[in-house]
């Protein structure tokens, strides 16, 4: 018998919004590049903060800076996030960046690092930041509804056995929790490639297909626009064709499997936005795993569904990673990573309800505190996507 999730509920932080987050940082933000020694500064003074260093944020220009700003200020955002500093070279930047944040209503305080240094300015953002880390100490979780759970899902190192098994896994965990009003988001624009009419015939309506569609014909553009004649180092990648996969058509018909066989496919999204409702979302994003889970972060999803055939390590300073593996020598030889092990499935000792089930046991524990292996093991990965170069 699958789950009962009729009366499901997790135990979260609820925010000054309403959202609920399954984690209670104090984030340390770099705007830029130029501020992430000091950011690094004010986490190494002020335990329990958390700092995430980027290598961007400097003359970006147009549609990348806007991507950039929806990226830094959805992190903030995030219902894990229980308060921000924010850090920038210029002062006018780190008030925009600090006022997108501010309109949750958490605590957030902004420090400009130009007329004032690196000294001052660490000094007075760990002031700040001790403040914030001792209110956030005293904050509590309560119980909170199945519907205020967002969760996300992508794969990496995928081989034959992530689309008969941890990926229909996800698929299986989605088509639980999709009746319930859960906010759902898969991406991989490219890892649809071959696949892409059978994501269009599940999209709700015919609006919801052309902007599917759209999503799919850009990214394709940028591929065509700078392929060489071989790919085979990208798409389907060297691991992937280790692990059985010869073409990006046999990576994206198990990539699809990982939403299930009953969602809708509600609402597509670009980079980094947030969904306006419940159900399936579609985000155009790259394949990249540290990218995507950076933008999925940004868009405001607290827990991940990571499917992984050979073994991947990633892990997200706001997104607690959950990795499955339905392949028995990645789950032997990667133990420590992986946090659900499906392999029982290949040998015909679980059914796809059984393996569906583990992993929501294991998604209500993660949202109700447990650490995940990559946060365990201190995996961090906070990647930006850019569009194009700085001017």
């Amino acid at each position: 018998m699958s789950m009962d999730l009729s009366q499901a509920s997790f135990w979260g932080f609820k925010r000054e919004n309403g959202r609920s987050g399954v984690r209670n940082h104090v984030l340390i933000l770099p705007v830029d590049d130029l501020s992430n020694a000091a950011a690094e500064a004010v986490a190494n003074n002020i335990k329990g903060t958390l700092a995430i260093p980027h290598p961007y944020g400097r003359l970006q220009f147009g549609a990348d800076l806007d991507l950039h700003f929806r990226t830094l200020i959805g992190a903030g955002c995030n219902p894990n996030v229980a308060a921000v500093v924010v850090i920038c070279i210029e002062d006018g930047w780190a008030k925009k960046v600090a006022g997108g944040i501010k309109a949750t209503g958490k605590p957030v305080s902004y420090f400009g690092i130009e007329q004032h240094g690196d000294h001052d300015t660490i000094l007075r953002a760990s002031k700040a930041a001790k403040e914030y880390v001792q209110w956030a100490s005293e904050l509590r979780r309560e119980e909170r509804p199945l519907k205020d759970l967002w969760v996300s899902t992508k794969c990496g190192e995928s081989d034959t056995t992530s689309g008969c098994g941890a990926n229909p896994t996800v698929g299986n965990a989605f088509d639980k929790l999709y009746p319930h009003k859960v906010t759902l988001v898969f991406g991989e624009t490219t890892e649809l490639t071959g696949g892409e009419h059978l994501v269009a015939a599940r999209c709700r309506n015919d609006e919801v297909r052309k902007k599917f569609q759209f999503m799919f014909d850009r990214y394709q553009a940028v591929i065509e626009r700078h392929k060489t004649s071989d790919l085979s180092d990208s798409q389907p990648t060297k691991g992937n064709i280790e692990g059985g996969l010869t073409t990006i058509e046999e990576k994206a018909l198990g990539n699809i499997q990982k939403i299930g066989r009953k969602c809708i496919v509600d609402g597509v999204i670009d980079k980094a936005e947030v969904p306006t409702g419940p159900g399936l979302w579609f985000m155009d994003s790259s394949s990249a795993a540290a990218e995507m889970l950076t933008l999925l972060a940004a868009s405001g999803f607290v827990v991940h569904l990571f499917p992984t055939g050979q073994g991947n390590v990633i892990g997200n300073p706001i997104l607690p990673v959950i990795k499955l593996s339905a392949n028995p020598r990645t789950v032997r030889t990667m133990s420590e990573h992986i946090d659900v092990d499906v392999s029982g499935l290949l040998r015909k000792e679980m059914s796809p309800d059984q393996a569906g089930d583990k992993l929501l046991e294991c998604m209500f524990r993660t949202a109700n505190g447990r650490l995940t292996a990559a946060e365990a093991l201190g995996h961090r990965e906070f990647v930006l996507t850019r569009l194009y170069e700085s001017a």
